[in-house]
């Protein structure tokens, strides 16, 4: 089996498309992350295809924010499919809900803290409080596990911060903004290289565009393994 800890996201249009990119990846990947933009391609459908008959893990990336009942009632749903990560944002009461929702199943609640692809001046324009953002994605991290969190989604520039923490331990950091050396950087602001990442504190990294726009995908999501097979030293700050 592959090395988990590497999560490829299937940002890909339908579940045809996805279908084929796992079928190219083959044994190199056990991981997959479906996000909101296939849920209108088949992304439920493709994720039960992907757990049942080819026995790959699945991080359904939903994002849920509602009021309370809502996000029970949707988790609870969720969590019959036997997935095995699921994303809710950070807010309290958000977690406290999908905890419910997950209740009796394996499925881990991971807490958005701040998007990757957000800096201050976005946060500014969305009335967010003043405070660097390192600052507040831990602020937020530390809440989600009160409240009950998995784990959290987070920059792998803010791993180290978050792992630091007392709340932090036996919880899962899940990273996106992950690129390959040399590979773009799209429309991520806060990025590492994976092996950083890892040696930051992350338990799994998510990488999508690097792999899958890539020439050959199975060689890009080989020398990913590559790389995290030799971490750097932990990071000390």
């Amino acid at each position: 089996m592959s090395d988990d800890r590497l999560i490829v996201a299937m940002d890909v249009p339908d579940v045809i498309a996805g279908l084929e990119l796992a079928e190219t990846l083959g044994d190199a990947v056990s991981f997959y992350k479906i996000g909101l933009g296939m849920l209108t391609g088949g992304g439920l459908a493709l994720a039960n295809e992907l757990k049942q008959e080819h026995g790959k893990r699945i991080f359904l990336d939903m994002k849920f924010f509602d009021i309370g009942a809502t996000v029970e009632a949707a988790v609870r749903g969720i969590a019959q499919f036997d997935l095995d990560f699921l994303t809710v944002h950070g807010d309290p009461h958000v977690v406290r809900a999908a905890r419910e929702g997950a209740a009796g199943s394996d499925l881990k609640i991971l807490a958005v803290t701040i998007l990757t692809s957000l800096d201050r001046a976005d946060l500014d324009a969305s009335c967010i409080k003043p405070g660097s953002i390192a600052d507040l994605v831990q602020e937020r991290a530390g809440r989600a596990f009160a409240a009950g969190a998995d784990g959290v989604i987070a920059s792998p520039q803010e791993a180290a911060l978050i792992r630091a923490l007392p709340e932090a331990a036996g919880r899962l950091i899940v990273t996106p903004g992950v690129r390959p050396t040399g590979a773009a950087m799209g429309d991520q602001k806060r990025v590492t290289t994976p092996a950083q990442a890892i040696a930051n504190g992350a338990d799994h990294i998510v990488v999508g565009r690097p792999i899958w726009q890539a020439a050959n995908p199975r060689s890009a999501a080989l020398s990913i393994l590559h790389d995290l097979a030799a971490p750097l030293p932990k990071s000390d700050d």
